[in-house]
């Protein structure tokens, strides 16, 4: 099977910690994947109101760690792509939260398929994205 290369949203890593099948088998086939700066501050701040802070931060180091996990920060690169993106869906009338827009900007710039259980990252044309490992294929 073709390895893939992925970004996660904050969302997949929360349904990869819960153990997830479908996200798990996304994961095992990954050979990139790729986390940014938008999904690591969304999760310290899920952490920082839980009850399990300092057992969530270990573990996502323990994740960041691995060879396959890439670190993204955004840069003026990100930021066209975030323009494009929030004219994009202005045009469209459908908005979407602002750190995702940062997320999916952050995808396309490094060529990355976004696995996301968000809807609505289908309105941004010209962003790879599923949930599903067929829709990685």
């Amino acid at each position: 099977m073709a390895l893939i290369e992925i970004l996660i949203d904050t969302n997949a890593y929360v349904e990869f910690k819960r153990g997830k099948p479908e996200t798990l088998e996304i994961l095992r086939y990954a050979q990139t994947i790729g986390i940014n700066n938008i999904v690591l501050g969304e999760l310290l701040a899920g952490f920082s109101v839980g009850h399990r802070e300092s057992e969530n931060q270990r573990e996502l180091t323990q994740f960041l760690e691995r060879p396959r996990v890439k670190f993204l920060i955004s840069d003026e690169v990100t930021a066209k792509y975030y323009a494009m993106i929030y004219k994009q869906l202005r045009n469209k009338g459908k908005p979407i939260p602002t750190n995702d827009m940062w997320i999916a900007a952050t995808a396309m710039q490094y060529h990355l398929t976004l696995l996301s259980y968000d809807k609505h990252f289908s309105n941004i044309e010209g962003l790879l994205q599923g949930k599903q490992l067929s829709d990685f294929l």
